[in-house]
């Protein structure tokens, strides 16, 4: 019989941690504090787990980040990927991985250099499997792709999963923490859903335990995973943390044969429009460089117009800048056929990089601020978070904490 997920109606008095946050962020946090052998709340304001931003997501994990700490991050996420039924004690569960890679198109001069010297930093960092092809190459292997791709990374372990299905399993492995290997006894948790955290209590600059709409638990450690509400959540416990939600849209366009389903992640370098396939059609982003961050929303407003800069040829991101099928399904009437959108917050920090572990009062912890990241590096992410709590791992090793100082970098496009 497969583990359920435990849910209750109200929260146990007493945790060793509360978690606040019910996405993919907060289940890989609580599944690592059980396994670590903790008595774990995780608290979600909305009626079901993983149901804001994390099914916005294109549920997509690559190695080809612009600094050594994120790709060790992805790295530890996907070899847990590779081996979730054995790793969190769940047989036969499906998280619907697929190594389809992650291949990146330059048109400019500009951006060729770009990737060169990106790829000349990653064989620094210990990733030596980026491919560096031509324009020619690249078509030899995709003859979809448009002339004017001059050249191409590609990557053929990156991918993609099911993040519903990933939630879901971090969540059940949690709750029945008994069945993960070398789990430490005694750990476990529990999920309590409709639960809004109105306070964080703080008493003599140590965290005591939180109130909600469901009740209120006593307890000497908290983690907030609240994605794009993190700022507000801590600011409960009197703590500014600088967190800029930024909206983000997805295309669903089901039922698509033009799409190839064995195309990789397709992501032009100029724009940052990508697409991959999914239900026999794809999903496509654009992440606009110039959307303004502003305040956390649930739910996150859509605005359909801005499909069209993706399925317009004539745009200056459309997705058949690099391959020209999309350009035939416009014309075919895809604005026609059944598609939809969905819309999410990434939470940006100033240097996008995720805040990782304590800040403020004892016993108040970040794991947040993935700027976009959060399916592929939240789970390194989250085992680190608690380790850093647990005292597994020192405040000294850790890169990515939050008071840690802001650096500028040459940003990620996506």
């Amino acid at each position: 019989m497969r583990p359920a997920v435990t849910f209750a109606d109200r929260p146990p008095a007493t945790a060793d941690l509360v978690v606040i946050g019910g996405g993919i962020i907060g289940c890989a946090t609580a599944f690592y504090a059980a396994r670590a052998g903790l008595s774990v709340v995780v608290l979600e304001r909305r009626a079901a787990l993983g149901t804001l931003t994390t099914p916005a997501s294109t549920g997509a994990f690559r190695l080809q980040f612009d600094n050594a700490e994120e790709i060790e991050l992805v790295r530890e996420g996907v070899e847990l990927f590779d081996a979730f039924e054995e790793r969190t004690g769940l047989g036969g569960w499906d998280i619907g991985l697929n190594h389809g890679g992650y291949l990146f198109c330059s048109l400019t001069d500009a951006t060729l250099e770009r990737s060169r010297r990106l790829v000349e930093r990653q064989r620094q960092w210990g990733l030596t499997d980026v491919e560096l092809l031509s324009g020619d190459e690249a078509r030899s292997r995709w003859p979809w792709l448009s002339p004017d791709v001059r050249g191409a990374r590609y990557r053929a372990g990156d991918g993609w999963l099911d993040v519903k299905r990933l939630t879901a399993g971090f969540a059940a492995a949690a709750s029945a923490a008994s069945g993960i290997p070398d789990a430490t006894p005694g750990g476990g948790a529990t999920f309590v859903t409709r639960a809004g955290v109105h306070a964080i209590r703080v008493e003599s600059d140590r965290v005591t335990g939180i109130e909600s709409s469901r009740g209120s638990v006593s307890s000497p450690a908290v983690v907030v995973a609240a994605g794009p509400f993190t700022a507000g959540v801590a600011a409960l416990a009197g703590v500014h943390v600088e967190i800029r939600p930024t909206r983000r849209h997805k295309l669903v366009l089901p039922d698509l044969p033009l799409v190839p389903d064995n195309a990789p992640m397709t992501i032009e370098e100029e724009t940052a429009a990508h697409w991959r396939p999914a239900m026999r059609g794809a999903l496509a982003l654009f992440t606009d460089p110039e959307t303004p961050a502003g305040e956390p929303h649930d739910p996150v407003p859509i605005e359909h117009d801005w499909a069209f800069g993706l399925l317009d040829p004539g745009s200056d991101h459309a997705l058949a800048r690099v391959a020209p099928f999309w350009r035939e399904a416009w014309n075919g009437g895809a604005p026609t056929v059944h598609w939809f959108l969905q819309a999410g917050q990434y939470e940006y920090t100033p240097d996008r990089r995720p805040y990782l572990g304590s800040i403020g009062p004892d016993g108040l912890h970040l794991n947040g601020g993935y700027s976009g990241h959060g399916i592929m590096a939240g789970t390194g992410g989250s085992r680190r978070v608690v380790d850093l709590l647990t005292g597994a791992a020192g405040a000294a090793d850790n890169p990515l904490r939050p008071d840690r100082p802001i650096q500028a970098r040459e940003h990620d496009i996506l």
